[in-house]
């Protein structure tokens, strides 16, 4: 991502070795108070989305969505999310909104697939992190 005084442009570059994400736990791991729907295809978990809704703005915060790696790019992603806007929608959201590191560059794309367009970001959110240098980039959609 290049960022200036008057805007900025993400731009996909190849990395040599490829960066691998290690994620830190954010303490108790649960998904208390948010709405998880989960796929499972033949007693096994292949994925699943946690969303809750903000009242005061009636935005779907999409808290996680995450796909178990031989099952992306078959759509368990995209029918995660329309779950989850449907279970949003049903209480009055407006928008579903998302944060997702610049990095992740095939989740950035998938969301893009799925109709969020970039709504902002915040350069200094992962200060003081094992993420730090990444911008965490702001997505969302109409609902």
């Amino acid at each position: 991502m290049l960022a200036g005084a008057d805007g900025f442009t993400l731009r996909e570059t190849p990395v040599d070795p490829p960066l691998v994400k290690v994620f830190p736990d954010d303490g108790d791991g649960g998904f208390d108070g948010l709405h998880v729907e989960v796929a499972v295809d033949g007693g096994l978990v292949r994925g699943f989305v946690a969303a809750g809704v903000e009242e005061w703005n009636r935005r779907l915060v999409v808290d996680t969505l995450a796909v178990a790696p031989a099952h992306r790019g078959a759509g368990v992603g995209r029918a995660l999310m329309e779950r989850a806007c449907a279970y949003g929608r049903s209480l009055g959201a407006r928008t579903a909104w998302l944060e997702v590191t610049n990095v992740n560059a095939p989740a950035v794309r998938a969301y893009r697939r799925m109709g969020f367009e970039l709504c902002g970001l915040d350069t200094t959110l992962y200060r003081g992190t094992a993420s730090e240098g990444e911008t965490a980039l702001f997505m969302s959609r109409p609902l």
